[in-house]
C-alpha cells in the first residue's frame, strides 16, 4: 500500500500545473513561448538553490542537464507552444497518455512491474480525456498538439529517468535533498532554453506589463518551485507507474478552471470524462503489485503433468 501522505504530496504539482493554461492564456503576452519557459525555470530555480546552498558533483553535473532538458527546458517549452495554440482544457488533457507512456518505460528500464490493472488504468485515463476533447467545441490546431504530445513523451522520460538514478548522495552520505536536484534542473533546463530564446524570439520590445509579471511570478514559485519539490520528493518514495497517474490531475483541474474562470464549455461528456479520468487516477495509485505482473504471467502458470496434458 503506497503511503498516503506522499500520494497527497506528489499530488500537488499536477494540481498546480493545471493552473497553467489559464494563467498563459489571461496574463502572459501573446506568442512567447521560450520567454516564458524561462522566467518560470530560471527565477524558480535560483530561489531554490539560494535556499539549499548546494552544487552538483561527479555525474550529477551532466545528469541534471540531461534531466534538466526532459523535465523542464524541452517540458516547458513544448507546454508553451501548446498552450498558446490550444485551448486551455484541450492542451492540457493530451497529457493523458503520459501514465501508459511512464509504465512502459518503467516496466523496461526500471524493472516496475507492469500489471494489468495499471494497464487498463492507463487505457482508461487515455478515454476520459478522449471524452473530454471530443467533447469540446474548441479549434484543435495541429501544431499545438504536437507540440503537446512532444511534452508528454519528453516529461515521461525524464520522470523515468528520475527514478532512475535517484538521489545523490553528499559526502556524509546522506541523500541530496530534493530541493538542491530540483534547483540544478530548473537552472539546467533554462539556461538550456536561454540560448533559443535569444536566436528566435528575443528580448521583448515593450516593457512587461503588472499582469505579465505577475502572471510568470505565480507560475515561477507556485506553478515551478513548489509544484516540482513536491513532484520529486514524492517521486522518490513512489513508483514512477503510480506518480505518472497523478499527473492526469493536471487536465481535470485545467478544464474545471477553463469552465469556473474562463467560461469554456462543459458538456456531459466532459463531466462523463471527468469522472473516468478520476478513476484511472484512484486505480493506478493503489493497484496491487507482483501478483498481477503481466510479466511474470508465464511464470505463474501450473504446469501439468505429462499425462494429463495428453
Amino acid at each position: 500500500m503506497l503511503s498516503k501522505k506522499f500520494i497527497l504530496l506528489t499530488a500537488i504539482a499536477p494540481v498546480l500545473w493545471g493552473s497553467t493554461y489559464l494563467t498563459t492564456t489571461l496574463f502572459l503576452p501573446e506568442g512567447r513561448p521560450l520567454l516564458a519557459a524561462v522566467l518560470r525555470a530560471v527565477p524558480a530555480g535560483l530561489l531554490l538553490l539560494a535556499l539549499s546552498r548546494r552544487l552538483p558533483a561527479g555525474s550529477w553535473w551532466w545528469k541534471s542537464w540531461v534531466l534538466g532538458v526532459l523535465n523542464i527546458g524541452l517540458f516547458f517549452a513544448l507546454l508553451f507552444v501548446a498552450a498558446y495554440r490550444l485551448p486551455g482544457g484541450v492542451a492540457a488533457i493530451v497529457g493523458g497518455a503520459q501514465p501508459l507512456l511512464v509504465a512502459l518505460l518503467a516496466s523496461r528500464i526500471l524493472q516496475e512491474h507492469l500489471t494489468w490493472t495499471r494497464l487498463a488504468a492507463g487505457s482508461a485515463g487515455v478515454l476520459g480525456v478522449a471524452l473530454i476533447v471530443l467533447q469540446s467545441q474548441s479549434r484543435l490546431d495541429a501544431l499545438g498538439l504536437a507540440a503537446a504530445a512532444g511534452g508528454t513523451l519528453s516529461m515521461a522520460a525524464g520522470t523515468v529517468l528520475a527514478k532512475k538514478w535517484g538521489q545523490p548522495v553528499s559526502r556524509a552520505g546522506r541523500p541530496v535533498p530534493p530541493l538542491a536536484t530540483t534547483a540544478w534542473q530548473l537552472l539546467a533546463g533554462g539556461a538550456t532554453l536561454a540560448v533559443p530564446l535569444m536566436l528566435l524570439e528575443g528580448l521583448p520590445a515593450e516593457p512587461l506589463t503588472v499582469p505579465n509579471l505577475a502572471g510568470y511570478l505565480f507560475l515561477s514559485l507556485f506553478g515551478t518551485a513548489l509544484a516540482y519539490v513536491c513532484w520529486f520528493r514524492g517521486l522518490s518514495e513512489l513508483p514512477a507507474g503510480a506518480a505518472a497517474f497523478l499527473g492526469l490531475l493536471s487536465p481535470v483541474v485545467a478544464i474545471l478552471l477553463g469552465w469556473l474562470v474562463a467560461g469554456e464549455v462543459l458538456g456531459a461528456g466532459q463531466m462523463v470524462g471527468i469522472v473516468v479520468v478520476l478513476a484511472s487516477v484512484a486505480a493506478g495509485v493503489t493497484m496491487k503489485g507482483p501478483a498481477h505482473d503481466i510479466d511474470n504471467l508465464r511464470a505463474r502458470r501450473p504446469v501439468l503433468p505429462l499425462e494429463a496434458r495428453r
